[in-house]
This record gives C-alpha cells, sequence and structure tokens, in this order.
C-alpha cells in the first residue's frame, strides 16, 4: 500500500513555492527591455512587470504627411518590447519554484484523484435510486419531473 501523502510537506512546497514566484514578480519591476522600430526611429523602454517607461520618437519619424506611419511604427515597438518583456517574465517566473519538485497534479494524484478531496463531481449519479444524492433522491429534481408529466 502506498505511503499517504505528507501534506504538511506539501503545504511548505506549496508556501515556498509562491514566496519564490512573489519575490521574481516584484524583481521584475527593476529589470528592463528595450525594443525599437524603423531603423531605431521609435524606441519603447518597458519594465518587466509590461508598463511603458518611455517612448522615444526621433523627429525624422514624424511626417505630418505619413501619421500612418508612424502609428506604424510606434505599434510595432510597443509590441516588441512587450515580447520581449514577457521573454524575460517567462525566464524569471519559469524557474521560481517551478523546477523544485513540487507538482500540484502529482499531488492531487497522490491524494486519489480529486475523489480523495471529497469528489470532484459526477460520482453522484451512480448511487442507487432513493440514496441521498442519487438523482432519485434528490426532491427538487423529483418534483420537476412530477410536473414535467
Amino acid at each position: 500500500m502506498p505511503q499517504p501523502p505528507n501534506l504538511q510537506k506539501m503545504l511548505q512546497q506549496a508556501q515556498e513555492m509562491m514566496a519564490a514566484q512573489q519575490q521574481a514578480q516584484e524583481s521584475l519591476k527593476d529589470e528592463r527591455v528595450e525594443a525599437s522600430a524603423g531603423g531605431g526611429m521609435v524606441k519603447v523602454v518597458m519594465t518587466g512587470d509590461l508598463r511603458v517607461e518611455t517612448l522615444s520618437i526621433e523627429p525624422d519619424a514624424v511626417d505630418p504627411d505619413d501619421v500612418e506611419m508612424l502609428q506604424d511604427l510606434v505599434v510595432a515597438a510597443v509590441n516588441e518590447a512587450i515580447r520581449s518583456g514577457q521573454e524575460l517574465q517567462e525566464r524569471k517566473l519559469g524557474g521560481a519554484g517551478g523546477g523544485e519538485g513540487f507538482d500540484p497534479m502529482s499531488a492531487l494524484d497522490a491524494l486519489g484523484g480529486l475523489g480523495g478531496l471529497g469528489g470532484g463531481g459526477g460520482g453522484m449519479g451512480s448511487l442507487p435510486p432513493g440514496m441521498p444524492g442519487s438523482a432519485g433522491g434528490n426532491r427538487a429534481a423529483r418534483r420537476q419531473q412530477q410536473r414535467k408529466r
């Protein structure tokens, strides 16, 4: 018979993982990514928590007769900065406790699946009619059936 899981240890691991995740998220505020478009005519600096810090536009990029080009350059630079910021987050947050051996799905399996946690649903339908919790024992369901007749 397999040993029951050590719930205290699992809880401690989860708390450590959450603390590491929180610390990594806080450190992202101090990280910076930079992106540019149009050969550097538009530059965006974004923090690791995806906040635009600065947006720089070279005067040569401003053409009153072609505002759409400038808009496209700004959008491209911001989107590139977001992509870079998300990559940074993945690097920082992906390793924060993720590789330390705690797997929530394994923990559920060790508890006997969802059934070990009080039943996640679906299992009640197999009870004989008239038993509490079965479809036959549910007064509201029986009343509704009677109304349909």
